[in-house]
């Protein structure tokens, strides 16, 4: 009887030398400059990073080695498809479901609830053991360590991204933005920035949330309307000022930063170059 062979995603082709491991991420990390007691925001493309040994529970293991017992790792755990299915574009589906979507949609569950589009990363810490997650049933954080539960805590409806979210939370602990092999089009806390303004653009949203023990209700909400398109220039002008320090996690370039200087310098810019 032939031998059983699984197939591995290896997250990256193996080259000369040796793989990534726990200990050599570690360093990457303490080279940057993330440090023990840190309060860490991080963006990731876990593919971008090489051959790991351990994968992903490796990176998320270095992370917490580097930030210590003291130290606390956020990462976004966004649900945008629980939302109104009138708004869906990728696919669009037909208006005779939306009602049907909208009553039979399970209501958001902290521990329950997978995140969609933001790596395999936040996955892997929303599930680790002691893990906090915020309650916002589309754009809710997870996070570990000594201040997750200030982190995640009190995230309302109605402030999705603004200064009562997690993110306000990091800025007032003066954290840390690193971002592992992607760009500042992923830096979240730029929203942060947007909701800074005096009057931002705002629109009605909707999500299913948990209604009980094994019910849902449909509801709805105002909040500041989150637009990423010009993130990638901000963050371009935002390291000329030298305030990013660049470097590498394993195969991937990494950049880390203060939240609360990346999070001034964008609110002054989208004051001064968004349309009124």
């Amino acid at each position: 009887m032939s031998k059983f062979y699984p197939v591995i995603d290896t997250h990256g082709t193996p080259s000369q030398g040796f793989p990534h491991t726990v200990t050599s991420l570690s360093a990457d990390l303490r080279t940057l400059g993330l440090a023990a007691g840190h309060t860490v925001l991080v963006h990731s493309s876990v593919r971008s990073v090489g051959f790991v040994a351990g994968q992903v529970q490796a990176i998320v293991q270095a992370l917490l080695n580097v930030l210590g017992q003291e130290g606390t790792l956020v990462v976004p755990t966004h649900t945008s498809f629980n939302s109104d299915p009138e708004h869906w574009r990728n696919p669009p589906v037909p208006a005779s479901w939306w009602p049907t979507i909208k009553s039979r949609f399970p209501g958001y569950d902290v521990s329950r609830t997978p995140s969609r589009h933001m790596g395999i990363l936040p996955e892997v810490v929303r599930t680790w053991p002691g893990a906090r997650r915020s309650d916002h049933p589309q754009v809710s954080f997870a996070a570990l360590g000594t201040h997750a539960e200030t982190v995640t805590a009190n995230h309302s409806l109605e402030d999705g991204l603004g200064d009562g979210s997690p993110l306000g939370a990091i800025y007032r602990l003066n954290g840390k933005v690193l971002l592992i092999g992607c760009g500042h089009e992923r830096n979240t806390s730029m929203h942060l920035a947007e909701c800074r303004q005096p009057h931002p653009p705002r629109s009605e949203n909707g999500a299913a949330i948990r209604d009980g023990d094994a019910g849902s209700r449909w509801v709805t909400w105002i909040d500041a309307i989150a637009d990423a398109s010009d993130f990638g220039l901000i963050g371009a002008e935002y390291e000329t000022t030298g305030a990013v320090t660049i470097g590498t996690v394993g195969n991937a370039t990494a950049r880390l930063m203060s939240q609360p200087a990346v999070v001034d310098f964008a609110t002054a810019w989208i004051a001064t170059h968004r349309a009124g």
